[in-house]
């Protein structure tokens, strides 16, 4: 046990208890010992102190998976008057406003026709597949490059020169 307490040591700078790490560790000792083998030639406290770490890293992974987790009911931010807004008032309110819903599209017809009147046929392929525009699942630059008989690096900078071409346009 002061083996466990020893490796938990090193974890103290994280945000779960002692107590916890200690029990984490136990779990890990209790299986480094099932699963010891003499004949591998390491010693014992050596084999187990491995075995209580990864246990420990183990935890620290699955803790960090569900940070990222969001709920229906926590607040994700606040609206124009200062309430609080929750992921599930979002979701509920579908009530877009129309008059940003018609500059969003006069917007995007604008784009394509500047897409159209200013890139090359390569580049305008190149940024339908990339991002979608096509109306299928956009694609990755290496899906494009086997798709096209060209090099992935090369689809990058057609890409990169063709977005530089529009972003001009559009500043304009």
């Amino acid at each position: 046990m002061r083996l466990v307490a020893h490796v938990c040591k090193k974890y103290s700078n994280t945000t779960v208890d002692q107590d916890d790490l200690i029990s984490i560790g136990t779990i890990g000792l209790i299986k480094g010992i099932n699963s010891f083998n003499v004949d591998k030639g390491s010693k014992l406290s050596t084999y187990v102190s491995r075995c209580i770490d990864n246990e420990i890293l183990m935890h620290l992974r699955s803790i960090k998976k569900l940070n990222n987790e969001v709920y229906l009911n926590e607040p994700i931010g606040k609206d124009k008057d200062d309430n609080i807004i929750t992921l599930q008032e979002v979701l509920e309110n579908d009530n877009r406003n129309i008059e940003e819903e018609v500059d969003i599209r006069m917007k995007i017809k604008t784009l394509y026709k500047k897409m159209k009147e200013i890139l090359k046929d390569r580049e305008r392929t190149i940024l339908e597949l990339r991002f979608g525009l096509d109306g299928d699942k956009p694609k990755t630059q290496n899906e494009i490059a086997k798709m096209m008989g060209i090099s992935r690096s090369y689809v990058s900078r057609i890409e990169t020169k063709a977005i530089n071409k529009l972003s001009h346009v559009i500043k304009e």
